[in-house]
């Protein structure tokens, strides 16, 4: 299946993208929104990501756009120094997709998937321990715990003892094989939701940081905005969009209480100043019947005022 991004109108509505401005795409993937931006406006974006193979599949854009696009390789949370080091800042807009690449998706041997078999890998910057690794090292009350918390697999700890079990005969190293026995732990007859898709969820946002990564970006795009620019990001489940939705209100412009009984009053002036563009966004029904990997998106911008 080719790349398809979400919301994509939907994002380039909340960047605006204007002539010379310059732009971040935290998670440039299938290069969607970098593309998008680039065709908008003849402006300037600074692409990252950390899986390698993302990085050469987007050469072609590079060189169809001449300098107004680099790609760099990185981790999102490293987004202050990739600024820097190409010399890009102050920022109008930054977009971070919170999704899972199709690619890495479709692509057997990324190990993401549950629907065919492939390693047990997840690695998006292929480096580090793998989720065989922690399936392979982790205590039966951690693996619970794993799904539990980033997977809200309710059947937590029958399916980790169902892999401790397993794997004192044979480890896991194959998709297939672990999603058969985590179905196997889970009770009842199969719906239309695969009995491993909070499994494979949780061990893919573990073994990738995911949420801490979120949290060390967010604040660290802000600092890069110039007044007028926009941090824009699309989740697609519950625990990073609640990261994003308490992180927007903590930093969205305070109101000032205005006191009758004294005439001149200003508005606190130390530090920069943000404000939430709009409501959070969701894709349409159409979208969700054209893409349905779109189906819990939600797109939420904040924007620095002052």
């Amino acid at each position: 299946m080719a790349h398809t991004s979400v919301l994509l109108g939907e994002v380039l509505t909340a960047l605006q993208p204007k002539p010379d401005g310059r732009y971040v795409d935290g998670t440039f993937g299938g290069g969607g929104y970098t593309r998008a931006l680039l065709e908008a406006a003849p402006c300037l974006v600074l692409a990252l990501d950390r899986d390698p193979d993302a990085i050469a599949r987007g050469q072609p854009l590079v060189q169809e756009f001449g300098g107004r696009l680099v790609l760099y390789k990185a981790v999102f949370s490293d987004i202050d120094q990739a600024v820097a080091q190409n010399g890009f800042g102050p920022l109008d807009g930054v977009v971070l997709d919170l999704g899972v690449s199709s690619f890495q998706l479709d692509e057997a041997a990324r190990g993401f998937s549950f629907m065919r078999d492939g390693p047990l890998d997840m690695r998006m910057s292929a480096s580090g321990p793998s989720a065989a690794d922690v399936v392979a090292t982790a205590s039966e009350e951690e693996l619970a715990d794993i799904f539990y918390h980033y997977g809200d697999e309710h059947h937590s700890r029958r399916i980790a003892a169902r892999i401790v079990a397993a794997r004192k005969d044979t480890p896991f190293t194959r998709t297939l094989p672990f999603a058969e026995v985590v179905a196997s732990a889970v009770p009842g007859p199969r719906g239309k939701i695969h009995p491993a898709t909070r499994v494979f969820q949780a061990l893919r946002i573990v073994v990738n940081d995911e949420l801490g990564e979120l949290r060390r970006v967010l604040e660290k795009a802000l600092s890069l905005l110039k007044v007028g620019g926009r941090l824009v990001v699309v989740t697609f489940h519950s625990l990073e969009d609640r990261i994003v939705k308490v992180f927007f209100k903590e930093h969205a412009e305070k109101r000032v209480h205005i006191n009758r009984y004294k005439p001149v009053q200003e508005a606190p002036s130390e530090g920069p100043r943000y404000r939430e563009a709009h409501k959070p966004v969701e894709p349409t029904d159409a979208e969700c019947a054209r893409n349905p990997r779109a189906r819990s998106a939600r797109l939420r911008t904040l924007e620095r005022v002052a």
